[in-house]
């Protein structure tokens, strides 16, 4: 069974190609181009809690269909980095306790490298951090619609991920995405679970692949 000490050593990695391991399950042709002015910062939260069955399980919103970016897809807590935020945890935090109500103490596993969003022109870092036991949700309507979750043994199988064409902008689009709870999660979130698919891959012991195979 996959624990936190797996979820550690997967993050700690220094070796990784992250972008290759997002590329799995990047839409394609992406049909953006990085814009010349610098990014605006932000920070999203990948919070691993641990379920009564000892499995651990990754939280994921759907945001509010009314809000003005990204409305109704499904993403990771998180937000803007404001000036004042001493560091991208502590944004990652401040918004997972703004949007899920989750906001007692967390165990910081580590950071993903800097993720670019085109679309909405953003420098990502993505912070992982530990839960133990099932949380509280308490959701901000504003922001969030709905909370589930997905467990990272599952996150390991092949089942649940499926691929569609989409039109997009104008383009015709290759669109892989994971199948979770009735939702299909692409884009820039699929690319992060996808990245810390692959760091798992690459740390979990020989019978532990096995077992989910």
């Amino acid at each position: 069974m996959i624990n936190f000490e797996h979820v550690h050593q997967a993050i700690a990695l220094s070796d990784f190609d992250s972008p290759r391991a997002q590329a799995a399950m990047a839409p394609a042709p992406r049909g953006w181009q990085r814009r010349d002015t610098p990014a605006k910062r932000a920070a999203v939260m990948i919070l691993i809690f641990q379920s009564a069955d000892k499995r651990l399980h990754t939280v994921l919103t759907r945001r509010n269909p009314d809000l003005r970016g990204h409305s109704g897809q499904v993403s990771f807590p998180g937000g803007r980095q404001d000036p004042q935020d001493p560091s991208p945890a502590y944004t990652a935090h401040r918004e997972t306790c703004e949007e899920i109500g989750v906001c007692g103490p967390l165990r910081i596993l580590g950071e993903l490298p800097r993720f670019y969003i085109p679309a909405s022109h953003y420098d990502v870092t993505p912070v992982v951090a530990g839960y133990i036991g099932q949380p509280a949700f308490r959701l901000n309507p504003a922001e969030v619609s709905a909370v589930f979750s997905l467990s990272l043994e599952d996150l390991l199988q092949p089942r649940f991920k499926g691929v569609e064409q989409r039109l997009i902008r104008g383009y015709d689009v290759r669109v892989p995405y994971y199948a979770v709870d009735g939702h299909k999660v692409w884009g820039a979130t699929a690319m992060l679970l996808s990245e810390v698919e692959e760091r798992l891959r690459r740390v979990l012991p020989r019978e532990i692949m096995l077992a989910l195979a």
